[in-house]
């Protein structure tokens, strides 16, 4: 998981990727808005950490413009104790506010309870049944079938990959990323582990639906279903 980290103070940036990486996570730096918003774009990050005063765009500009297609959680610095600079920060869409200075310790315990409240929402509004292509794909039931009705029996960490990379359409998952969502665990060769799991769901799929493909190999990059 990708933490951006965006602060014209360069040691504060350096700061908060020391103990955000002791917790396990990927992080990304900028050091002005503008920087800050292209590598949003480019890395999709799972939350934001952004300080209010960068040069070129600021912390509240740069909200502005995320908030127009996206929800990730963001987490606003800033040097300003005044009441009415918190509520403009908030006001423009983010989701909590640190005061500097600041403890480390008090960001990364912020960032991981936004991160578990983002969890908990994108679950509660996942769909139970999801519709693509020539499946039927049931959450709560673990149950895919096919349009012309016939189910297709799968294990549960098949079910675990499909279902993902179905809630995400045209979205590419590496094997990495794919082996830490549906298996949770540690494994030297996650790239061997997911590619054999997509094997047998991709034959159980493509004999259920006279042959259909209907994940998509991008080579180099990953696994994608594509919503046509």
């Amino acid at each position: 998981m990708t933490i951006l980290i965006a602060d014209d103070d360069r040691e504060i940036c350096d700061l908060l990727e020391i103990y955000i990486n002791n917790e396990g996570f990927e992080v990304i730096k900028a050091y002005d808005g503008e920087e800050a918003y292209n590598q949003f774009l480019k890395e999709k990050p799972a939350l934001l950490i952004l300080d209010v005063m960068m040069p070129k765009l600021d912390g509240l500009e740069v909200v502005k413009l995320i908030r127009e297609n996206s929800q990730v959680p963001i987490l606003m610095l800033s040097a300003k104790t005044r009441d009415v600079d918190k509520i403009r920060g908030l006001a423009r869409g983010a989701d909590d506010y640190v005061v500097k200075p600041f403890n480390p310790l008090e960001v990364v315990a912020r960032v991981k309870s936004l991160l578990r409240r983002s969890a908990y929402q994108a679950k509660e509004s996942e769909p139970d049944e999801i519709k693509i292509g020539p499946l039927i794909i049931r959450k709560d039931q673990h149950e895919v079938e096919t349009i012309d009705n016939k189910f297709i029996h799968v294990t549960a960490l098949e079910f675990g990959i499909l279902h993902l990379l179905a809630s995400h359409p045209n979205r590419v998952f590496s094997a990495d990323e794919i082996f830490e969502r549906v298996w949770q665990q540690e494994t030297d060769l996650p790239s061997k582990t997911v590619m054999v799991h997509v094997s047998h769901l991709r034959d159980k799929i493509e004999k259920a639906t006279g042959g259909e493909k209907v994940i998509e190999t991008v080579w180099g990059v990953g696994y994608k279903i594509e919503d046509n």
